[in-house]
């Protein structure tokens, strides 16, 4: 059963150019220029419930813009959109109850005041029984292991461990769908494990449909069997993560270090060299070729070293919207 349903979605903004100076603020009074901004452009998917997906793209490609109309903050320009049956931009208290938007970026605990400041109000505005309540909180914050933390002021909490109580105040109603914006941004490469970890048992123990957001491709390689990628507005790849490796990364990595110098012209014929900084040459070759293209390589220069690799998934998808924007 599809939990959310995304048909040509559009979202469209109108901004205003003005020249600078005093004589462009008195142009701009009697002429205004402006100009259409698509952040969403005809957009459509479905997700199943359950289903854990994650949503790439560069800064401005309407990543943010698609979440705020699932969850009913921004009505859309055009399109249908269903969540959980419900129409997002109707905010009805039924719809509400059973969604949580989570932003890095942003904050809802109460910085001078314990965490659990905020859970308790969450818990009145949720309407949560008292029993519930307490389970949650216990699960949730075993699960995250922040217990000894609840009544400490959010103010002397380091960032993680903020964004970890942030987690639970947005969960306290235990939400059916989930929507993550850069869940781990700013936070260190341990604290980002955990919180992976968490949004995993999460997914798995409440059946929750969770779409997540991230620059991290590590949090989306750990997390996410499914991807949808999108750039301008556009989807342009809604798939597996194997099968996006498979389309827009062909190749494997042959990473060389050389024991003399190397004129670069003599590289070309191995593959795409993409990048040479002497002694390490990184060439990217055909999947098929790569022992044959070691050897000659072994036996034409002369190597200190040499590693057969797979691409990272950051270099994939960095060279995939870099050739998506050309």
């Amino acid at each position: 059963m599809s939990a959310i349903l995304v048909k040509n979605l559009t979202k469209y903004y109108k901004t205003y150019e003005k020249k600078p100076g005093f004589i462009g603020s008195l142009t701009s009074l009697a002429k205004r220029k402006h100009s259409l901004v698509k952040a969403v452009d005809n957009v459509s998917f479905n997700i199943e419930e359950g289903e854990l997906i994650g949503f790439i793209g560069p800064n401005g490609a309407g990543k943010t813009t698609t979440l705020k109309c699932l969850s009913g903050l921004l009505y859309p320009t055009n399109g249908e959109i269903s969540v959980l049956g419900f129409t997002p931009y109707e905010r009805k208290n039924q719809f509400l109850k059973q969604i949580s938007l989570v932003m890095g970026q942003k904050n809802q605990l109460w910085w001078d005041l314990p965490a659990m400041e905020t859970f308790l109000l969450n818990k009145e505005i949720y309407e949560i029984p008292q029993e519930k309540f307490s389970k949650v909180i216990h699960d949730l914050s075993k699960l995250l292991d922040v217990e000894k933390l609840l009544h400490v002021a959010v103010r002397k909490l380091s960032l993680g461990e903020r964004m970890k109580c942030e987690l639970i105040a947005a969960l306290i109603h235990s939400p059916k769908v989930l929507f993550l914006d850069e869940p781990t941004i700013g936070l260190d490469v341990v604290m980002q494990k955990k919180l992976r970890e968490f949004i995993k048992a999460y997914n798995m123990e409440y059946k929750a449909t969770i779409i997540l957001t991230s620059h991290y491709m590590g949090d989306v390689e750990a997390l996410c069997k499914r991807v949808i990628a999108i750039n301008h507005g556009k989807i342009f790849f809604d798939g597996e993560l194997s099968d996006l490796v498979k389309k827009f990364a062909p190749y494997k990595v042959i990473r060389v270090i050389f024991r003399e110098y190397v004129d670069p012209k003599k590289l070309e014929g191995f593959g795409k060299v993409y990048e040479f900084n002497f002694p390490e040459l990184v060439l990217h070759v055909p999947i098929g070729n790569t022992g044959e293209i070691a050897a000659k390589i072994l036996k034409a220069f002369s190597v200190e070293d040499v590693n057969i690799e797979d691409p990272q998934m950051e270099e994939i998808v960095r060279d995939l919207f870099t050739e998506a924007n050309r």
